[in-house]
């Protein structure tokens, strides 16, 4: 069984660690405790025995066999299962790597069932041990930190992300031949980012309602709707930040796209130039060619054969013709 840790927890105190998972909800209905069970990966059988005994709606173990589930937060009954993006960037790469958390929330216990190497819900449950206090409001405190820390794993990305579309600003006016492809990639990794960012907003929003239809005190219930308040506007910065780096890249890439077709011109009126000047020095040297090549046939009435001015009649000719051509194409700004 892939148990990533499990404790039974009583009055926000870790009381009992079991051993598998019949030994956890025995001992869950012996302490009247808390369980959270922190789940890596499980398979079909793994799963189908939590559900088993906690009662877990068969949708949501079936969203949560298949993955590839957006962010969302659903009520079965007696239990809510939510569904959070975590994400990390890999600096080695400069990639950003998606995963998936699904949360199952009841009365007296959390699972949590992580399909990646994030969010580092050990984590999570150190802080919580430490506070007490906090533990002690029962599974919806559990699921605030765990949303918290998904949220606080965010930053590191958008700071990476951030970094990425500045070296981009700087590729743009360098000429790289490759720029188009990076932003296109960056703009995916920004559209799957903002996927997982954005629908937080509205489920922390309906989790702050849920709290007021709980059975915490009502000193615990707007603590917890404070924490709650908390994680929810810095969702929402984030998704404006996100939303910012989409339009940055949309931008990077139209202004990519204008300066290749600027670059494709420019190389077009330099070729051009560089035809021009070609043509015109090929047609500079035809023209003594051809005088040339006419005087080089064998015709016995050329008169270069009867008359002393005729060799240098057509030199002359070569040469002024030659040199009218060069200064007509000077003009032109041909040469």
């Amino acid at each position: 069984m892939p148990i990533i840790d499990n404790a039974i927890y009583v009055h926000g105190k870790r009381v009992i660690h079991p051993p598998d998972l019949s030994s956890t909800f025995e001992s869950m209905k012996e302490t009247g405790g808390m369980g959270w069970l922190g789940l890596y990966r499980p398979n079909a059988q793994e799963m189908h025995e939590v559900s088993e005994e906690l009662g877990l709606h068969e949708l949501a173990v079936e969203d949560t066999l298949a993955g590839h589930q957006r962010p969302k937060l659903d009520h079965y009954g007696d239990h809510l299962f939510v569904v959070l993006r975590p994400a990390r960037y890999l600096d080695d790469v400069e990639k950003v790597e998606f995963g998936e958390l699904h949360v199952y929330v009841g009365a007296d216990f959390v699972v949590t069932v992580r399909h990646a190497e994030s969010p580092k819900i050990g984590e999570v449950r150190k802080r919580m041990e430490e506070e007490q206090g906090l533990l002690a409001m029962g599974p919806e405190a559990v699921l605030y930190a765990v949303i918290d820390q998904v949220v606080d794993e965010y930053e590191p990305v958008a700071a990476g992300l951030g970094n990425d579309i500045d070296e981009i600003e700087e590729q743009l006016f360098s000429g790289q031949s490759n720029v188009s492809r990076r932003i296109y990639e960056l703009s995916r990794e920004v559209i799957e980012f903002q996927r997982a960012v954005a629908p937080l907003d509205s489920v922390i929003e309906r989790l702050r309602k849920d709290i007021k239809l709980t059975d915490l005190a009502p000193e615990d219930a707007v603590e917890l709707d404070r924490k709650f308040i908390d994680v929810q506007d810095h969702a929402i910065r984030l998704a404006e930040r996100v939303a910012s780096f989409r339009a940055l890249l949309a931008n990077a890439l139209s202004l990519s796209a204008t300066l290749a077709s600027q670059q494709a011109t420019e190389a077009g009126v330099t070729q051009n130039e560089q035809m021009k000047k070609i043509s015109s020095w090929a047609a500079i040297l035809f023209a003594p060619s051809l005088i040339g090549s006419i005087y080089g046939m064998n015709f016995s009435e050329m008169p270069e054969l009867h008359y002393s001015w005729g060799y240098p009649a057509a030199l002359g000719l070569m040469v002024a013709l030659s040199l009218t051509l060069y200064i007509v194409f000077k003009k032109n700004n041909w040469l």
